[in-house]
C-alpha cells in the first residue's frame, strides 16, 4: 500500500537523524534511496545527488512543459535523546501516529508523495517535480545545492507542519558572535584587571534598548515584529581571575526586506553609545549565519489557487505566519514563489512524544492532489479528489 498513512509509517521506521546534530545520526541515504524507489514506482524519473558523504537530495519529474509545479520536503530530523516514545518505531494510537520525525516532516513528505502518485496516475500537461533534500535541520546544505543547479519551475509548496494552514512569510534571522576582551588579573587587584563578563552583560542589557526600537516600528501583516535574544555566552577561567574573554551569540530575527548589513548597523550604532559610558568596553562583532526572512504576496495567485483547492475538499485554509526559519527562503530568493503548507502543528515538531494527526495527513494529500489538478488541468477519467471526512 501506499497511502499517505502507509507512507507515513514507512518513512518514521526509517531513522534519519542529521549526523550535525548528533554524533551517531545516520544520514539521510536509506531514507533517500527509499523514497527514490517510491518515486520510479510510481512513475516518476528520478535522479540521486550525493551532496556531502552519505548525504542525498532525491528529485523526481514527470511531464513536460509549463507549468511546472515544485512539491518540496526535506528528509532529516533532529536528534532522539530524550524522547519517551521509541523514535523509529512508527505506533498508531487514538488516530495519531508517533515517531521521530513524524511531524516534522515525514508526514508532509509522504502526503507530498501520495499526492505525487495519484497525479502521475492521471494524465496531466505540464511538469511535476519533488524535491526532498537533506540537512534542512542544520544548514540546509540539500536545499542549496537544489537552487544552485538552477530551478527552471513556477512555483514551490513546502509541506512543513501549519496545521493545514498556507503560510506565506516567515522570519529569517542573523547569527551575531560578540567577542569581549577584558585583562587578566588577581581578583584581589581591581586596578589592574578589566572584567569582560560584566562588559558582556552591559552590552547585552542594552539590547533592551533594540528590543523597544524594533516593538516601535510598524508591525508586519503576518510576522509583527522583530526581535533580538541571547543564545550563549562562555568566558572566564576562575571565580578568583578577572575575565580576560567573553564571548556571546545572539539571535536577531529578521522580517522580509531586513537583512545582515541593517542587523549590523544597530548592533554597532548600540556598541557606540554604550562605550559613552564604559570608554574601555573593547568588542569585536562577527556575523556567523544569515538566512533570509521571505515572503509571497497574500494576493499571489500561488496563495489563492491554494485556498480554493482546499475549499473545494471542505477545507478553510487561514493565512499564518510561519515563524520559524524554513528552506522556503532559498526558493524565494531565487525567484520561484514558494509558501508552507502541510500537516501537523509545529508545536509537536521535535518534542520528546513526536506525533501527527493522521486525518490531516491524508487530508493534506488529497488537498494537494486537488491543487495539483486545478493548476495542471489534469484530464482523466478517474473521479476527482472527495474530501476528507
Amino acid at each position: 500500500m501506499n497511502t499517505a498513512t502507509d507512507l507515513l509509517a514507512q518513512l518514521v521506521a526509517i531513522p534519519s537523524v542529521n549526523p550535525s546534530l548528533e554524533a551517531d545520526g545516520c544520514g539521510e541515504a536509506e531514507i533517500a534511496h527509499f523514497c527514490a524507489e517510491r518515486l520510479a514506482e510510481f512513475g516518476l524519473e528520478v535522479t540521486l545527488h550525493e551532496v556531502a558523504e552519505g548525504r542525498f537530495n532525491v528529485v523526481a519529474t514527470h511531464g513536460s512543459g509549463s507549468p511546472h509545479v515544485l512539491l518540496n520536503g526535506h528528509l532529516d530530523t533532529v536528534g532522539v535523546a530524550g524522547m519517551t516514545t521509541p523514535p523509529f518505531e512508527p505506533l498508531i494510537r487514538d488516530g495519531r501516529l508517533h515517531g521521530r520525525g513524524a511531524c516534522d516532516m515525514k508526514a508532509g513528505v509522504a502526503a507530498l508523495m501520495d499526492a505525487a502518485r495519484r497525479t502521475v496516475a492521471a494524465h496531466h500537461r505540464g511538469t511535476l517535480t519533488v524535491a526532498l533534500t537533506c540537512d534542512e535541520e542544520h544548514a540546509s546544505i540539500g536545499m542549496a545545492r537544489l537552487v544552485e543547479g538552477g530551478l527552471a519551475v513556477d512555483e514551490a509548496i513546502v509541506c512543513e507542519p501549519t496545521d493545514l494552514a498556507i503560510m506565506p512569510a516567515h522570519k529569517g534571522f542573523v547569527w551575531v558572535e560578540a567577542r569581549f576582551r577584558g585583562r587578566a588579573a588577581h581578583g584581589s587587584r581591581p586596578d589592574q584587571g578589566v572584567d569582560a563578563i560584566r562588559h558582556a552583560a552591559a552590552w547585552l542589557a542594552s539590547l533592551d534598548e533594540l528590543d523597544e526600537q524594533l516593538a516601535a516600528a510598524a508591525p508586519h501583516p503576518l510576522l509583527g515584529h522583530g526581535s533580538v535574544h541571547a543564545g550563549t555566552i562562555e568566558g572566564g577561567s576562575a571565580a578568583s581571575v578577572y575575565p580576560e574573554h567573553c564571548r556571546v551569540v545572539i539571535e536577531r530575527r529578521t522580517l522580509p526586506g531586513e537583512g545582515e548589513t541593517q542587523v549590523m548597523d544597530e548592533l554597532h550604532a548600540l556598541t557606540s553609545r554604550l562605550r559613552s559610558t564604559i570608554p574601555e568596553l573593547d568588542v569585536e562583532l562577527r556575523p556567523i549565519m544569515t538566512r533570509p526572512g521571505t515572503e509571497v504576496d497574500a494576493a499571489h495567485r500561488l496563495v489563492g489557487q491554494l485556498q480554493e483547492s482546499s475549499r473545494a475538499l471542505g477545507h478553510v485554509a487561514e493565512l499564518r505566519p510561519m515563524t520559524a526559519w524554513v528552506d522556503a527562503a532559498f526558493l524565494n530568493e531565487a525567484g520561484v514563489p514558494a509558501v508552507c503548507f502541510g500537516p501537523g502543528s509545529i508545536a509537536q515538531a521535535h518534542a520528546a512524544d513526536e506525533w501527527v494527526e493522521l486525518e490531516q495527513v491524508e487530508r493534506c494529500a488529497a488537498i494537494l492532489e486537488r491543487y495539483l489538478v486545478d493548476r495542471l488541468l489534469v484530464s482523466t477519467n478517474a473521479p476527482p479528489a472527495k474530501p476528507v471526512p
